[in-house]
């Protein structure tokens, strides 16, 4: 049977349009920003102090400032490392923790769940200082470890692969037990295929918290040279000449591997978030 033709379709009532306009001005004003500071990465000094919106010339002299004055590639090549390493870790024990929590039962488990679940609640920034002092006596500070450990476990995450992993037939598991398929080899072959939502969703939340992160990386780092970017670009800030330019350029820069995360794991993202609120 076909669908009603586009004649009969009723025409848009004025709150639809005025919906429509609102979201509009909404996402312009949520741009604006992002917009002044894409145009201002390409312009001149002169230019940014002038206050024109819109470049008179335009130049790449900002960018060429940030790659050879600055730190700024060893910077980035710390963060993708962390982002990188904390995300591959952070899916690892959250599907194993959450598989654990749906499938297994051991002594404590109602507790320990909800010692999980409370620990979200609890501030990053008052574990900050026990955990500089623990940290400082294994010898840790200025290494990539010390950056990667506080994402490889995440208690949300746990929890949403808890949820997903609750929907897993029992029946599917004990067949590939009666089959001789070790625990692990059920993990790995059975129940991560079917967590592949879960796992987008968690993946791209761990790389953009890790990526973004500010406070850990300035307490825990020593060199300019285990610097992540946003606290690399932070220290070309000055008070005597603030270089905007540079900073607008850096910032730029920063941003493209976040787009690009979230453009590769957009269908899992919105597939693990849109599944999850039907359940």
């Amino acid at each position: 049977m076909s669908g009603p033709s586009q004649a009969e379709q009723p025409a848009p009532s004025l709150a639809a349009y005025l919906g429509t306009l609102v979201v509009l001005l909404v996402l312009a004003l949520a741009m604006t920003p992002v917009l002044w500071a894409v145009l201002s990465a390409f312009k001149s000094r002169a230019d940014i102090f002038a206050g024109d919106v819109w470049p008179r010339r335009w130049s790449l002299e900002n960018f060429d400032d940030l790659l050879a004055k600055t730190l700024y590639l060893r910077w980035m090549a710390n963060s993708l490392v962390v982002a990188l390493a904390s995300t591959a870790l952070g899916l690892l024990f959250c599907s194993l923790g959450g598989y654990a929590f749906a499938k297994f039962d051991f002594p404590g488990k109602t507790v320990m769940f909800w010692v999980v679940i409370a620990s979200v609640s609890i501030p990053a920034f008052t574990t900050v200082i026990p955990l500089f002092g623990w940290l400082a006596r294994l010898g840790l500070l200025d290494t990539y470890i010390v950056l990667i450990l506080p994402f490889a476990a995440n208690a949300f995450g746990i929890f949403l692969m808890r949820q997903y992993a609750v929907a897993i037939p029992n029946e599917l598991l004990d067949a590939g037990r009666i089959d001789g398929a070790g625990e692990f080899r059920l993990y790995w072959s059975v129940v991560l295929p079917l967590l592949r939502p879960a796992l987008g969703t968690v993946g791209v939340l761990i790389f953009i918290a890790s990526w973004n992160s500010y406070i850990w990386p300035l307490v825990m780092m020593r060199t300019d040279e285990m610097l992540t970017l946003p606290v690399g670009v932070a220290t070309l800030k000055s008070d005597q000449l603030p270089e905007y330019g540079m900073l607008m350029a850096a910032s730029v820069l920063s941003s493209v591997p976040i787009i690009g995360a979230f453009l590769i794991m957009q269908r899992q993202f919105i597939a693990g978030l849109t599944q999850g609120a039907v359940k």
